[in-house]
């Protein structure tokens, strides 16, 4: 056991951060002004420096590197804002990897390289509007009708809604109850029948697109089919375990990009005659931020590490991700009241970090819900919410 980066990571480490921190702060503030996403030309410098799809392998186009690398990377694009940081996130630990682990060979050669080169944003489409944390109970149905998937329904809250070049629509394909009946399909934006509600208005996640989508006998090729129903769910969710990662360490971005900012903020600013890291409260709330932050992110690698030769087990990722979403809220909160007024401002990223961090608490599966989810791998049962 190992709690040391290696040298390469490290260089990818310093690489992401000097990048990000030069590049990107004046990005994000404008994002987050107009609730507009990256632009195509940043998502093409990314892949261009080797951001995207950075565990994904060569063979597809990606990097070929671990996930360790690729949180690594997403959680400093992160601490400067949730919407530069989504790109990587979406490349590296979003849907894009279960189109690589479960698609047909075409369906991967035709998506995967076209995600890591920066040409294509594929996001993923789960929740409904009475289907969140209850998500056995979709609706959305997919029909084979000859050599197309006839589909009808309406998908909520997507992140990448209206945005993004396709979407791994999670939907009913049998006439199986619960689970048994769900797989998985690639509807790309132009599909005809697909149509997008108006842009979400969030607390956070601005830059970070929102919508419904809306399916009226949506047709699409057979061959776009990631994951049939039958065992398919258990495999999406086992990619899900993944996504988990990437939505804890997204959190904790929030939390250690806070934590970075309040420590210079508590060693300039002065009262009563000396700067406020002289008071021995600032120092212990300090502490308590410290520990909060490392203890997130050793849950969260251990998760991805444990996974390196396949997918994280729900077990690490739901402990990783309960955890993160928790203290992101904490830290933020804390830095925020350290900061006073600067902390409250809207001329200053605090803020905003503390309404994504509430965002990200909710998207991927609630807190409550990876608390049953834990408990459930704790004991090694699953746990019927309808009895």
């Amino acid at each position: 056991m190992n709690f040391k980066l290696t040298e390469d990571q490290l260089q990818l480490q310093d690489a992401a951060r000097e990048f990000a921190r030069a590049e990107l702060p004046a990005i994000a503030a404008e994002l987050e002004r107009d609730n507009k996403p990256p632009s195509r030309d940043l998502v093409k410098r990314y892949a261009e420096l080797g951001f995207l799809g950075i565990n994904v392998s060569s063979e597809y186009g990606g990097l070929g590197l671990g996930n360790i690398e690729a949180l690594i990377v997403l959680e400093e694009f992160g601490k400067i804002s949730s919407a530069v940081g989504f790109p990587i996130f979406e490349s590296s630990v979003g849907p894009v990897r279960a189109i690589e682990h479960f698609a047909s060979d075409a369906l991967r050669q035709r998506i995967v390289p076209a995600v890591c080169s920066g040409d294509m944003v594929v996001a993923v489409s789960m929740s409904e509007p009475d289907a969140g944390s209850a998500l056995t109970d979709l609706k959305t149905r997919g029909v084979v009708k000859g050599d197309r998937l006839v589909i009808n329904g309406t998908k909520r809250w997507c992140s990448g809604g209206g945005h993004a070049d396709a979407y791994v629509v999670y939907c009913r394909l049998s006439d199986d109850p619960g689970a048994k009946g769900i797989g998985a399909v690639l509807v790309e934006k132009d599909a005809p029948g697909l149509s997008f509600g108006p842009n979400e208005q969030l607390m956070g996640f601005r830059g970070i697109p929102s919508s419904d989508l809306n399916f009226d006998d949506c047709e699409v090729p057979l061959d776009n089919v990631i994951v049939q129903a039958g065992g398919g769910f258990k495999k999406l969710m086992e990619a899900f375990d993944l996504e988990r990662c990437g939505n804890a360490t997204m959190s904790l971005a929030q939390a250690s990009g806070a934590l970075e900012d309040v420590s210079a903020y508590v060693q300039e600013r002065k009262q009563f005659g000396k700067p406020i890291a002289e008071f021995q409260a600032v120092q212990l709330k300090l502490a308590e931020m410290q520990m909060k932050v490392e203890a997130a992110r050793l849950l969260i690698w251990r998760a991805a590490s444990l996974a390196e030769d396949g997918l994280p087990s729900v077990l690490h990722s739901s402990t990783g991700k309960c955890f993160a979403n928790t203290i992101a809220r904490e830290v933020t909160g804390d830095a925020m009241q350290l900061m006073g007024a600067y902390g409250y401002s809207k001329e200053f990223p605090m803020e905003r970090r503390l309404r994504d961090s509430w965002g990200w608490g909710i998207a991927g599966g609630a807190i409550d819900i990876q608390k049953v989810n834990i408990a459930g791998a704790m004991l090694g049962r699953r746990f019927d919410q309808r009895r």
